[in-house]
Formats: structure tokens, C-alpha cells, sequence
């Protein structure tokens, strides 16, 4: 729904019912403003710091370049053609996208024989293990907000991952079920953290505080699930915090009616990690025995969730995988971008949601499908500017609970081409100069 607004009817538009993709909320009630004078954007209603970064960045259209050079974009796309048939061993990495956008990337994956990893996927993959080992019990937002008593969030405060998370899943003025949201309790389990003041009560009833050191989980997980087991341990402390305050956040967990494990996957970033969360997800498990309890993994930026979603339904198998060898290859060490560094001759790096998120320094040979502001400190072999997915451009985005897709609806005018169209002109290139190598036709082609 569009409203006029401003001194005048030409002043600006107001936008309502936009989604946001700064995080894995996707909250979906902003109010947006365009000035029509200049295609600008502000966030009137319902933001965050997160939201004015992604949705108030003047906007830009820059030229494409080649190595440097300012060229129009079929020049561009004649250049990212050449140097993708040339390569032997492509990754196409970033991929910082909506769901459209995913689709394309597959099929040309699978045109190329590239290998596929998302710039998240070593946080990623530290759950996507614990589901194939062990499977888990995962709830989503929307029980969230409606069912739960009790939230524990293990090493992290959420709002740093998402921020309007309080207010739309915690603090809600009703629930479907007439629970009485201001009656929660809130516990932050591990970590340490300056500000918890958003997660005290409307009553002003704060949240309980457990915090250690982040590399000091793995033990504090671990003994409160033999607690919750109903082991005892010859301890007075695990990681700092007293024996008592762990066996009293046991027996919450066991009374509570349904209680919520949170734990972001990229705050647990030391070895083993996925071994917390198995823990975790274990102490689910238990719990289920006798009440109701869940686990919910927070995270979702830079399109991860829509990305892995659209590769196991595509493909069958999540990120990292490749089509090197003509067909779908799942390997989460072989195929990541840390292991291919070493082997890619050719990088299609692609980010459209975020500026800031770079292809990482490489004598590789490195073409950028990026954001209209990207700056960089190494230049590409090849730069195209992309539109953003929800400003630029409509598309389609997954909650990070995996079980909502939104979509999303442009803000603006832009001539900026979304990922999926300049995907199928390097396709359609691409099948051109396949055409005239078949014809005999390809070396005169290419002089």
C-alpha cells in the first residue's frame, strides 16, 4: 500500500508492509519513505540500526568496469563469459542472495561446473552437522512468541543477531494462546554482555544473568545436561558460575512448560562448536521426556537461510557442494571456500544485500556481481553493480526458522539488473560461444 506525504503530493511516497532483509527476522511491518526527488529512502516506523543501514544508503549506480576500466554492461558480460569458459575449476562464492537470485546461481553452477559456498557457511555448517548426526527439535518464531515461558540464550543476547527480536517475539502485548508474555523468564546462559536492559520485563523484572567466557560453553552445556539428566556433579562451579545457580536452572528447564535453548551458531566460533550445540539440541531431547522444550538457532544475514534452502531443494544437499563432476557433490570440508582457495582459478564472488562483504584478497582471477556501493581494495578482473533484493528489485527471502518465505517488493525505480537477469545474459552468452565452437567458429569469434 502506497500513501502521499510531505508538504505535497510530489514530495515523497510513504511504503507500507515492507520486508527487511538486514536480518534473519525479516521483519515484514516496516514503513519506508521515498523522496521522489532524489529516489532516497528512510525508515519512518518499526526499524532498526540494522534496517537504516541496509535500506538508507543513497542510492548509486556505478559503471560496470573491467580491470579497473569503466565499460557499458555488455562489455562486462563478454568479459565474466570469457573468463568463466576459460576456467577449469570455478567457485562462485558470497552469495549473498534471495531466493531468485539462488535459483540462477544453481543452473549456473551447474552450466559452468562450479563448486558453491556461501560467506557463512563455516557458522552454517556447525548446525547443518548436529541435524545430519543427530537430527534436533527446533521451533520457530511464531511459536516463540506464543508458547514459550522460559528462554535461555547460550552464548549470545539475540538482538545482536536480531535486533527487534524482544519486541516482536518476547514483549507482545497478546499471545494466541493467552499466555501472559510480561511472566517470562529470561536467562542468558554463557558469554558476556554490557546491555540487557531490552530484556527485562515490561514490569522491569530483569533477565538472569549466568556469563563466562565464550570458549568456556563447551563445559557449561555439557554439565547442564547431566544436570537436566539428573546426574549429580562433584563440583561447586562449572566455568565460573556457581553449582547451585546451574542445578536451579535445571529444574526451571524441567518445570517450565515450554522452554526455549536459543544459541547463535556464528557467536560459537571455536573448534568443535557443532559439539555445543549436539549438547544443546540433547538437553532438548531430554526435556521433551517429561514437559515441552525446543531449540532455536538465531541467524540469517546475507540471504544464508534463502541460499541453503534453495540448494536442498534444488539439489538435495546443502551448501557447500559442487558440480565439478557434472552433478550435485556434497562435501563440507572438500567444497568449502577455504579448501578451494587454493585450487579455483576463476571467482564468482556474488554479495547484492550487503557493501561491506568483500571477496576476500586472492591472486585469483575474481569477478564481482555486487552492491551499487561496494568499494574494494583489490580491484576485480570484472565488476558489474547488481540492485539489492526488496529495494532495487522484487524476490523472495526465507525466515530464519527455515518454514516462512516473504516476499519482497521493490522500494524504487533503478536501473540496476537484478542477479538472476545479469546470470542469464553471461547464460546466454555463454551458449553462444558454445555455438560457435561447435560451428568452427570460435577462434575467429573470439579475435
Amino acid at each position: 500500500m502506497v500513501n502521499f506525504v510531505g508538504s505535497s503530493l510530489l514530495d515523497s511516497v510513504r511504503i507500507k508492509d515492507v520486508t527487511c532483509t538486514a536480518c534473519g527476522m525479516l521483519c515484514d511491518d516496516l514503513v519506508v519513505a521515498r523522496a521522489l526527488n532524489s529516489n532516497t529512502l528512510s525508515v519512518v516506523e518499526h526499524g532498526c540500526s540494522r534496517s537504516a543501514v541496509l535500506l538508507e544508503q543513497p542510492p548509486a549506480y556505478p559503471s560496470a568496469r573491467v580491470h579497473g576500466k569503466e565499460v557499458d554492461h555488455a562489455s562486462a558480460i563478454q568479459a565474466a563469459t570469457a573468463l568463466l569458459q576459460q576456467a577449469k575449476q570455478p567457485l562462485i562464492a558470497g552469495l549473498g542472495t534471495e531466493v531468485q537470485g539462488m535459483r540462477a546461481v544453481l543452473r549456473l553452477a551447474d552450466h559452468i561446473g562450479a563448486t558453491l559456498d556461501h560467506m557463512n557457511s563455516a557458522a552454517m555448517l556447525r548446525n547443518t552437522l548436529v541435524v545430519q548426526q543427530s537430527g534436533w527439535q527446533v521451533t520457530t518464531l511464531t511459536e516463540v512468541r506464543n508458547r514459550a515461558d522460559l528462554i535461555v540464550a547460550i552464548g549470545t543476547d539475540i538482538v545482536s543477531v536480531l535486533p527487534r527480536f524482544f519486541e516482536r517475539c518476547v514483549w507482545v502485548e497478546a499471545t494466541l494462546f493467552d499466555q501472559a508474555p510480561a511472566q517470562r523468564d529470561i536467562v542468558f546462559l554463557g558469554g558476556r554482555h554490557d546491555d540487557l536492559s531490552f530484556a527485562s520485563s515490561p514490569d522491569g523484572r530483569p533477565a538472569q544473568v549466568l556469563p563466562c567466557d565464550m570458549e568456556q560453553i563447551p563445559e557449561l552445556v555439557a554439565a547442564l545436561r547431566a544436570l537436566v539428566t539428573g546426574r549429580s556433579l562433584p563440583v561447586d562451579q562449572v566455568a565460573g558460575i556457581a553449582m547451585q545457580d546451574l542445578q536451579q536452572l535445571a529444574q526451571r528447564l524441567r518445570e517450565a512448560r515450554y522452554s526455549v535453548l536459543a544459541w547463535s551458531a556464528a557467536s560459537l566460533d571455536y573448534p568443535h562448536a557443532e559439539l555445543s550445540i549436539a549438547n544443546i539440541t540433547g538437553i532438548v531431547s531430554q526435556l521433551n521426556q517429561t514437559t515441552r522444550s525446543a531449540g532455536l538457532p538465531v541467524g540469517g544475514s546475507n540471504g544464508d537461510s534463502s541460499v541453503n534452502q534453495t540448494s536442498v531443494w534444488t539439489s538435495g544437499y546443502p551448501l557447500p557442494n559442487s558440480y565439478a563432476r557434472q552433478h550435485p557433490d556434497y562435501d563440507p570440508w572438500q567444497h568449502s571456500s577455504a579448501q578451494q582457495a587454493a585450487h579455483a582459478d576463476a571467482v564468482l564472488w556474488i554479495s547484492s544485500l550487503d557493501p561491506s562483504r568483500r571477496p576476500p584478497p586472492s591472486d585469483t582471477t575474481t569477478i564481482v556481481l555486487g552492491h551499487a556501493a561496494m568499494q574494494f581494495e583489490q580491484e576485480p578482473a570484472v565488476y558489474i553493480p547488481i540492485g539489492t533484493p526488496g529495494v532495487d528489485h522484487s524476490g523472495t527471502a526465507f525466515r530464519c526458522d527455515s518454514v516462512v518465505s516473504l516476499p519482497l517488493k521493490p522500494l524504487r525505480p533503478s536501473p540496476l539488473p537484478s542477479l538472476s537477469r545479469v546470470i542469464l545474459d553471461i547464460e546466454a552468452a555463454l551458449d553462444i560461444e558454445a555455438a560457435l565452437h561447435a560451428s568452427g567458429k570460435g577462434d575467429a569469434h573470439a579475435d
